[in-house]
Parts: structure tokens; C-alpha cells; sequence
């Protein structure tokens, strides 16, 4: 691989500690675990929320290079939602899944928003470094 750009970051004090990015510092901010893992729900971002927030705007950045390449204009507000959910498996260990909800105001025709979405799929980073290794379901939301 051919770096293009490396974000650097760190994280002190794991899931109840504080990230922050290192070389510019936009991200800056306490970390808090999730009532529903036994934490006390408190002010902080958790890692599936920043996962969420990265892999969306990725997978978005993928829709829109998809929709370029075949001349489809999918609208200004166009949107990825994600929904990343921490779990257990058969084996008792952790693991993630992902639904991603992407919505493309300007795409009338199903089969054309279908495709966008999965050859979005195929190029996203995220997408590539996740398969084969957490459950991802596509959704393409229409308006109706």
C-alpha cells in the first residue's frame, strides 16, 4: 500500500478514558461506557459511536464517488446512517455488526440506487477491512 495519510490518535484509560487526535486535535473528548455494558452512561463518546461516525462518512464518501463515475446525481442531502452494535457470540467473545441505511433523495429507481450502494460497498475502506469479519446488512432507504 501507498500511504495518502495517516490519522494519528490516542486513547488513555480505555472505554472510560479520553481520545485524542494528536496531530491537530479536533478530536478531544472523554470516553464513557454504555449502561447496557455496565457503565454509568455518562457524557463521553464510546469506540462503536466513532466507528459508526467513520465508517458512515467513508461509506458516504464512496457513495458519492459511485454515483460521479455514473453520472447520478443522488441529491446534496444524501445520508449514511450507521448502526453498529456490540455483542456476543456462540463463543462468548465480543463482536460487532453494522447496518448501514443509506439515503439518496434524488434516485427515483430502486435498481439504481441498489447498485450505487453495493459497488459502494465493494470500494469503501471500511468495507474492505470488515469483510468476511462482521455481519454488514445494506439498507437503501426510498421515499415513498
Amino acid at each position: 500500500m501507498k500511504t495518502i495519510y495517516t490519522a494519528r490518535t490516542k486513547t488513555t484509560g480505555g472505554r472510560k478514558g479520553h481520545a485524542k487526535s494528536i496531530d491537530d486535535g479536533p478530536i478531544d473528548m472523554n470516553l464513557s461506557v454504555p449502561k447496557a455494558m455496565g457503565g454509568d452512561d455518562g457524557d463521553g463518546a464510546n469506540p462503536e459511536q466513532f466507528f459508526g461516525a467513520a465508517y458512515s462518512a467513508c461509506f458516504g464518501g464512496a457513495v458519492e464517488l459511485v454515483a460521479r463515475q455514473h453520472n447520478v446525481d443522488i441529491g446534496e442531502d444524501f445520508f449514511v446512517e450507521a448502526h453498529v452494535s456490540i455483542g456476543k457470540t456462540e463463543e462468548d467473545d465480543l463482536q460487532l455488526a453494522v447496518i448501514l441505511d443509506t439515503y439518496l433523495p434524488n434516485v427515483n429507481d430502486k435498481s439504481v440506487g441498489e447498485k450505487i450502494v453495493n459497488k459502494a460497498h465493494e470500494i469503501c475502506p471500511f468495507s474492505r477491512a470488515t469483510r468476511d469479519n462482521i455481519d454488514i446488512t445494506l439498507n437503501l432507504l426510498l421515499d415513498e
